[in-house]
């Protein structure tokens, strides 16, 4: 997968903070407390870093990777000025590698919504691979529902001052592209424009648990967005024991 999010690194968390992400990180605490994940994890697309940090300040021993490199500056920025000390690493999901195998991954926000079908199943083992034998693989990913009925061929825009996007998105049948248009307001006052092309694609949550399984996962929970509906989320936890083991 190639860079995404090279102009919008210094943003995301910002333009993305309607998304409660207190709510969302104390619901991913309670999941990971419940399932008793071990210790070491993974952050795998943490993006600007906000679930990393907050891995790392309930105890857990937590590293952040990304394929973009200006997500990961960020991520190492806003790391410091909280004073939290957390790895970030460059790297892709579908070629994941670690040196010591670590007790659970979590994957945030879309990131399973970026991997191409083709590379799914790869994807999946290859975490599967870096996890301890009791390893936990908690995720989620946008809905095959609002991929193709609310972002699919629709338009967004928002003016923040400092920063406006315009995203059009056009729906394919695997999924949706994204353009998205930046302008970043510079302290003289005029703008600077940028532009990036994303692509998601649309997974039902029966594809995304097969290709669990055929990984080696052996059970697999869902759960909606928060504990609730899965219209527009689906959260998976993946184990890779059977839990009556």
């Amino acid at each position: 997968m190639s860079e995404s999010y090279s102009a919008l690194g210094g943003w995301f968390e910002y333009l993305n903070s309607d998304c409660d992400y207190e709510s969302w990180s104390q619901y991913l605490l309670n999941r990971l407390k419940d399932a008793g994940a071990g210790r070491r994890g993974l952050d795998i697309g943490c993006g600007n870093g906000y679930f990393t940090r907050a891995l790392n300040k309930a105890g857990y021993s937590v590293a952040g990777i990304d394929i973009s490199a200006s997500m990961l500056n960020v991520a190492r920025q806003k790391a410091a000025k909280e004073g939290v000390r957390c790895e970030f690493l460059l790297g892709d999901i579908t070629k994941l590698k670690v040196g010591t195998r670590v007790d659970f991954a979590v994957a945030i926000n879309d990131c399973i919504n970026y991997v191409p079908p083709v590379s799914l199943e790869h994807a999946f083992r290859r975490v599967y691979e870096a996890l301890t034998a009791d390893g936990i693989f908690f995720f989620d990913i946008s809905s095959e529902y609002k991929i193709r009925n609310t972002l699919g061929d629709n338009l967004f825009g928002e003016d923040n001052g400092d920063i406006c996007y315009l995203w059009f998105n056009r729906q394919t049948q695997d999924g949706v592209v994204m353009d998205l248009t930046f302008f970043k307001r510079r302290r003289d006052g005029a703008y600077d424009r940028f532009d990036e092309t994303h692509v998601q694609y649309a997974y039902t949550e029966e594809k995304i648990i097969s290709a669990l399984k055929a990984a080696g996962f052996v059970n697999v929970q869902t759960q909606g967005h928060l504990g609730g509906d899965k219209r527009d989320r689906i959260n998976f936890m993946a184990y890779k024991r059977s839990l009556h083991e």
